[in-house]
């Protein structure tokens, strides 16, 4: 299937699709994904594939994806009826482009599929697997061959066939086109399931072009001299909306590489934006930290191209991206390149942005004001450095969309007062595919979204400070966890990975804080020098009880995009099922001095 997909590698003329369109370019004006490429494919741009040291590998040309997508969604139109949903792994390589698009004019919904390194062990990744082939019904199951195995294992107990990739090219063809309509469903997208299990969104027609239209108009302002660069995984929404869906319908090349080639060769990533002159790139938090921790001064990079360094998918941590800046500045990245956004698949992507060239907004709040008051005051000299918290605005509402802060009996909050962020527009889901419950606790009649998240405004810029089922109340006081593990993880970088916080036990002051923190030792020594130094600091910043616990290395257990799942390590945790590298009879407490 690959090689009738895109250009062959070995060929002499290989060359990655141009930056100029060749066409007037279009803001995603389209009434559905269809029209989008239809129009795409007249241009000269596409989709180049490389590998993890920055070599071409494959090219795909919107004019050859929507040729490709067509022949086979003669073949899907017979293989199943309309509507029908398709779970289609998510892999970063043409053939998912060609299989999504196909599906889009046969008329049969994609849900694009996490990958199962993404989720820590065959048998979690199963497990998750089994959970949406439930909740979206699916009609078959699209996979490369390398994945088949695992894939037939975990639905081995339901009636889900399992094509490879080369199967579906060789179903047999129908003899017509049923492309979506403007009104019709586009794909259903699970949610990354950070505080519960996965949820599939609905994607309509309608809001994904709402949103791409919202994003390269307005969020980004795509020109004719824009191209983008990414790493991210096609299963998340930043990577499917933000770099495949909004790209093509605004005519944009993308460089892609593969999440795995960019985890273990980061600077890979920046030697695309380098070569190619790429313009707008995203990524979380971490990947820029990441980047910071693997430099080795052994290339020459030029980064003065990079107009929109985007941040998304988690919360916006200052400390990283200024040591980013700081070290690659000299490189020609431009400070004012870094542009925040807020968003979630239930708005399809984004929903807010950072004015372009504005860079960092930062703004310090006094924790122990906040904790007590939930109002984010901006810390003065007379503000203890332990009380300090650094946030950072992610813009301004997109147009034609609405966002209101509000407590929990529903008031409209102003100003710096933090309360849960609601949102409603045009790229808003209907809701969650047969999940009405889900659905009826966060959509209104009204067309509000409650996201979950918490947030305040800093001159007219929303401030996005946490998950609202993560928020720890403890004697009066709102912990946020990020403050505990971050605090953690800073205390031991090199020798510790990720950390999890959350309460455990009782009722109201009765609950207790628990840590667990990874590390990449079992010297009794060195884990109980992590353990005196995690200590200090978790006294020094927090000021809480909390009882601290040192895990073995993949412990936690993290969403398809990454997030740190807490709900899912505390129900873990509970149930016993993990090792405390220390000491497997007791857990030692990590005593206040406040």
């Amino acid at each position: 299937m690959t090689d009738t997909i895109a250009r062959n590698p070995a060929a002499n003329d290989l060359a990655p699709t141009p930056t100029d369109r060749g066409q007037p370019i279009r803001h995603s004006d389209f009434a559905t994904l269809c029209d989008g490429l239809d129009y795409a494919a007249q241009g000269k741009t596409g989709l180049n594939y490389f590998d993890g040291k920055a070599k071409l590998k494959t090219v795909l040309t919107y004019r050859e994806l929507r040729e490709r997508s067509i022949d086979l969604a003669y073949r899907l139109v017979k293989f199943a009826p309309k509507n029908s949903r398709i779970g289609l792994a998510a892999v970063s390589t043409p053939e998912f482009a060609v299989l999504f698009f196909a599906c889009q004019y046969a008329g049969l919904v994609p849900a694009p599929l996490p990958l199962p390194v993404t989720l820590g062990g065959r048998g979690s990744y199963e497990r998750q697997l089994q959970r949406m082939a439930d909740t979206g019904d699916f009609h078959a199951l699209f996979t490369p061959e390398s994945m088949e195995p695992i894939m037939s294992s975990a639905l081995n107990d339901q009636a889900i066939p399992v094509l490879t990739f080369g199967d579906v090219d060789k179903l047999p063809k129908g003899n017509k086109l049923r492309k979506f309509n403007e009104d019709d469903l586009c794909y259903i997208q699970y949610s990354s399931g950070s505080s519960s299990s996965p949820k599939g969104i609905i994607g309509t027609q309608s809001t994904v072009s709402a949103n791409c239209h919202a994003i390269t108009k307005h969020g980004l302002q795509i020109n004719e001299t824009d191209r983008a660069t990414s790493w991210l995984p096609l299963y998340h929404d930043m990577g499917l909306i933000g770099f495949m869906l909004a790209p093509l319908m605004s005519q944009l090349t993308v460089d892609f590489i593969d999440p795995q080639d960019f985890t273990r060769r980061p600077m890979t990533w920046l030697q695309l934006i380098n070569d190619h002159k790429g313009t707008l790139s995203y990524s979380p938090t971490f990947g820029y930290e990441l980047c910071v921790r693997r430099w080795r001064d052994d290339r020459e990079l030029d980064l003065s191209s990079w107009r929109a360094a985007g941040i998304g998918g988690d919360m916006v941590r200052p400390e990283p991206l200024t040591e980013f800046e700081e070290l690659f500045g000299p490189m020609g990245f431009d400070k004012g390149a870094f542009t925040p956004s807020y968003g979630l698949a239930e708005t399809t992507l984004a929903a807010s942005f950072a004015p372009l060239g504005q860079g960092l907004k930062k703004h310090t709040i006094d924790m122990d004001r906040y904790e007590r008051t939930t109002e984010a005051v901006t810390a003065t000299d007379l503000t203890p450095a332990a009380a300090r918290r650094t946030f950072v605005a992610c813009g301004t509402v997109l147009p034609d969309h609405e966002i209101e802060i509000r407590d929990f009996q529903n008031n409209i909050l102003r100003g710096s007062k933090v309360g849960r962020i609601c949102l409603r527009g045009p790229s808003v889901s209907p809701g969650y595919f047969r999940n009405s419950q889900a659905t009826e606790a966060a959509f209104t009649k009204e067309g509000w979204l409650d996201t979950g998240d918490l947030g305040y405004w800093l001159d007219n810029q929303l401030v996005v400070t946490g998950r609202s089922k993560d928020l720890i109340l403890w004697h009066g006081r709102n912990i946020w966890p990020q403050d505990i593990e971050w605090a953690a993880q800073a205390a031991a970088p090199h020798r510790c990975g990720r950390a999890c916080a959350f309460a455990i036990g009782g009722a109201g002051d009765e609950k207790q804080i628990m840590l667990l923190l990874e590390c990449r030792t079992r010297d009794p020594k060195l884990l109980d020098e992590i353990f005196k130094a995690v200590t200090a600091a978790i006294r020094l910043e927090v000021g809480v009880p909390v009882r601290l616990q040192l895990v073995p290395k993949s412990t936690m257990i993290v969403t398809s995009s990454g997030k740190l799942s807490r709900a899912r390590v505390k129900e873990k945790f509970v149930s016993g099922g993990i090792i405390d590298l220390q000491n497997a009879e007791s857990i030692r407490v990590v005593k206040s001095e406040t």
